[in-house]
């Protein structure tokens, strides 16, 4: 199994940039993604990305904001954050799917390796 080891959260003012990394080891993947999880919600779908073509998946919320890329050679992803607002605090995880599918999941059943989280807190 893929151990993950996320970093980079903090708490920023609304409209600051932040860069959360996941570094795997310890297995094969096909895509890593990125989810969220705030008190009281479920969690929510934010990025996913290709470990071997460039493609990429964002939920709509994020779109123009955030960028998900990855480092092969160092087996990590990262998560760009951009003009980052109240609503995007959360538990940030990263997770990984050893499962080629075809195509990105944006279900978290259909990752199978995940992190322990990183707290991201944006004010207003």
């Amino acid at each position: 199994q893929v151990q993950l080891v996320e970093s980079g959260g903090g708490s920023v003012q609304a409209g600051s940039s932040l860069t959360l990394s996941c570094a795997a080891s310890g297995g094969m993947f096909y895509a890593m993604g990125w989810f969220r999880q705030a008190p009281g919600k479920d969690g929510e779908f934010v990025a996913a990305i290709s470990w071997s073509d460039s493609n990429t998946r964002y939920v709509d919320s994020v779109k123009g904001r955030f960028t998900i890329a990855r480092d092969n050679a160092k087996n990590t992803v990262y998560l760009q954050m951009n003009s980052l607002q109240p609503e995007d605090t959360a538990v940030y995880l990263c997770a990984a799917d050893n499962v080629n599918r075809g195509r990105l999941p944006d279900g978290m059943d259909d990752y199978n390796s995940w992190g322990q989280g990183t707290q991201v807190t944006v004010s207003s």
